[in-house]
């Protein structure tokens, strides 16, 4: 049996804890010891772009000092959001740490495999818009770009539909564009909430077009911020974390 370390994001923990217990299960079905680090609440993302520098200091201290006094080893850590495992990897000063981090998504591609996935039998018979926040992307390189897409020298690379193409029942419905940021941005939705909500119905736009019956995200942040926007125009779509949609245990789909 694997040991691996769970960081459950704040806004994971108090807005769709669902999330963080369908990874536990997923993690356990697939052979793993899951571990919590207790003392570590935030990564200290907000404070830090929210230009409270001090404050998002202190806050990845303790995230460093929790994993590492709490979980001792090398077990490696698994973040369910990709701007927080983006944030600590930029910002820490433990190497050995930095190493240890991983997102959810990457974690199951890279270290697990495809075929063991493929063996957790999850069905989800739904038609969804699969939406890889900008840090993920960009930052952790869990998709290529559009920008070094076709007519670049990048290899094509998509980790999340990878992971989601083991799931039966699952259709991937085609964005006219694909990575577009949907407006949250951490505090940039406090501070341009009406250029925020427009990007949010711009990407709620996209996906409707493409007769998306559900989002499925890397992020909850962004799922967040999507899903007020879609209840605020009275249209309400489901949005589920990748870790949702591989639980067995959880019957999502059209209902």
């Amino acid at each position: 049996m694997r040991d691996v370390v769970l960081f459950v994001p704040c806004f994971v923990d108090q807005f769709q804890p669902s999330a963080a217990r369908s990874a536990v299960a997923v993690l356990e079905r697939l052979g793993c010891r899951v571990h919590v680090a207790a003392s570590a609440s935030c990564c200290g993302q907000p404070p830090t772009n929210a230009g409270y520098n001090d404050d998002g200091e202190a806050l990845l201290t303790r995230f460093e000092q929790a994993h590492v006094r709490e979980v001792p080893g090398d077990a490696p850590v698994v973040v369910l959001s990709g701007s927080c495992a983006q944030h600590v990897r930029a910002h820490t000063t433990h190497d050995a740490l930095r190493r240890r981090v991983q997102e959810f998504t990457a974690f199951l591609h890279d270290e697990i495999g495809l075929p063991a996935l493929a063996a957790l039998g999850a069905t989800c018979p739904a038609r969804v818009a699969v939406h890889i926040g900008c840090h993920a992307l960009r930052g952790l390189g869990l998709a290529v770009p559009s920008e070094r897409g076709p007519g670049s020298t990048v290899a094509p690379r998509n980790l999340v539909t990878a992971v989601l193409a083991q799931v039966h029942g699952l259709e991937v419905a085609p964005l006219t564009r694909p990575d577009e940021c949907c407006g949250f941005g951490g505090t940039f939705a406090l501070g341009e909430p009406e250029l925020s909500t427009r990007m949010g119905t711009d990407r709620l736009r996209d996906m409707r077009r493409a007769k998306a019956e559900a989002v499925v995200t890397t992020d909850l942040s962004c799922a967040l911020h999507l899903r007020a926007v879609a209840e605020a125009n009275g249209a309400p779509l489901p949005m589920w974390h990748v870790a949702e949609v591989l639980d067995p245990a959880r019957r999502l789909g059209r209902g």
